[in-house]
């Protein structure tokens, strides 16, 4: 399609009224045909302006007009839903959250779109075992699907008691989990395509999907909506823009039908917050084999968010010497930084060295307890143990989120004595200065941290 016709295509009521609709509340991204070899991903009016988002049509004139000479063909959508859209900090803050639907992705080929039906009918299948069905509705993306579990079917019961994105992120790696065998039975044997036929866990806080009856960014179809029951007649002839099969029932939902399923799913899960910066749960074919990353231990690879929590830790026990404080300030920090990626760095409580002060102090802000390691402020509660929140990082807590899957690795002995070892090397003044430390010991080993620091002479598990 030529701009010419994109333009029309947007024109078309049945078009802006559903893309419209679908928009209102979410944060906007689209994208361009002009910008580089892939074109432009815009999400913000301006390079200083605030995040794009879509109230009414006018609005969506509004924007065809303001990127025309970018050219715009694909729109996106937040998979939140917020209280307001009016500046950058609306859309970095978690607490303006109304609303998060859980979406699967199914990814693929068009090559073998009628596996990428089956796979949607066994997520389906076991969402309706779950006891939800009225409030699923799927999206025909271009080269697989998209399963939407519409997010008012979560009641505000439940959504007092856990944050939405929580909550879907919960259900989305629940579900996913259940399904694999049964994903696995009929991806393994899917040959051709230009891409592998997987399924996704792509929920987090940032994450946009295409709008339903926005166009592809490359393909000439269109992204039409469709319910369980059509699943059968399905054919990708129902997305071509000159054809739009598109059902407008995505809207319908049964408040509180996936109550249960949240709830089980947040307790089998534990969140999205509390997973931030591991590896998310995909199940994928890659040729001549099947990877499955369900048990988000999938390669022999350390996450981030684990050597932030193992370095933090390890830094604190050679300024103090107390182990179990040190698991606790590891833990609280490896949770921080991955809030303050989304948040901004200067949340970071900071004070100047004058060298005169102790490697740690304690003192009084905002009412609050703040011990300094260093120039670096944390928290702690009034039993000692570093803070985020009302919630304590106890060093049981350390143990399992960190050691444990350290430990499914590497042993962690091994891996907590390396990074004692490598931190050894470095001046005290990197150990006590916050923005040393992350950009000269942790940011160049984040990525390569059991391959070139871990002393692996012995071991006798690969580590490829």
């Amino acid at each position: 399609m030529d701009f010419d016709e994109i333009v029309e295509y947007y024109s078309k009521p049945i078009v802006r009224k559903e893309i419209v609709e679908y928009s209102r509340g979410r944060w906007i991204a689209i994208h361009t045909l002009r910008g580089g070899l892939t074109g432009l991903f815009v999400r913000y009016w301006s390079k200083t302006g605030p995040p794009l988002h879509i109230s009414k049509e006018e609005d969506l004139d509004g924007l065809m007009k303001r990127f025309r000479g970018l050219r715009p063909r694909t729109f996106y959508a937040s998979i939140n839903v917020y209280s307001r859209i009016l500046r950058r900090e609306d859309v970095e803050n978690p607490d303006n959250i109304l609303y998060t639907t859980p979406i699967w992705d199914i990814d693929g080929s068009l090559e073998y779109w009628d596996k990428v039906i089956d796979v949607a009918r066994v997520i389906v299948d076991e969402l309706e075992k779950e006891g939800v069905s009225k409030s699923i509705y799927l999206k025909w993306s271009g080269r697989g699907i998209h399963i939407h579990l519409h997010e008012k079917a979560i009641s505000s019961d439940v959504l007092s008691k856990h944050h939405p994105l929580d909550i879907a992120y919960s259900i989305v790696d629940y579900i996913i989990k259940k399904c694999t065998d049964k994903i696995v039975e009929i991806i393994k044997n899917v040959t051709g395509g230009e891409r592998p036929l997987k399924v996704e866990n792509e929920m987090d806080l940032k994450r946009v999907f295409t709008v339903p009856l926005s166009l592809h960014k490359s393909l000439d179809y269109a992204v039409i909506c469709f319910k369980p029951n059509e699943l059968d007649e399905f054919t990708t002839e129902w997305a071509k823009p000159d054809v739009l099969k598109h059902n407008t029932d995505w809207r319908s939902y049964s408040e509180g039908e996936a109550d249960a399923l949240a709830l089980k799913a947040m307790k089998e899960i534990g969140g999205y917050f509390k997973r931030v910066g591991e590896i998310r749960t995909v199940v994928q074919t890659v040729e001549p084999t099947i990877t499955r990353k369900v048990s988000r231990k999938p390669t022999m690879k350390v996450g981030r968010f684990q050597v932030m929590a193992l370095l933090q830790a390890a830094r604190y026990y050679l300024l103090t010497g107390d182990l179990e404080k040190a698991k606790s300030f590891g833990l609280n920090r490896a949770i921080f930084y991955a809030w303050a990626k989304y948040h901004g760095r200067d949340r970071i409580f900071k004070r100047k060295l004058t060298g005169r002060e102790k490697e740690v102090e304690y003192t009084v802000e905002r009412g609050r307890r703040l011990v300094y390691v260093g120039d670096e402020g944390a928290f702690m509660s009034e039993r000692g143990w570093f803070i985020i929140g009302d919630k304590e990082q106890l060093p049981s807590d350390y143990d399992k989120e960190i050691a444990r899957k350290i430990d499914s690795i590497v042993p962690y002995d091994l891996a907590w004595k390396s990074a004692v070892e490598y931190l050894k090397k470095f001046p005290k003044n990197v150990l006590l200065n916050q923005q040393k430390f992350f950009n000269e010991a942790y940011k160049r080993v984040r990525d390569i941290f059991i391959d070139k620091i871990v002393k692996v002479k012995g071991f006798d598990r690969p580590l490829s």
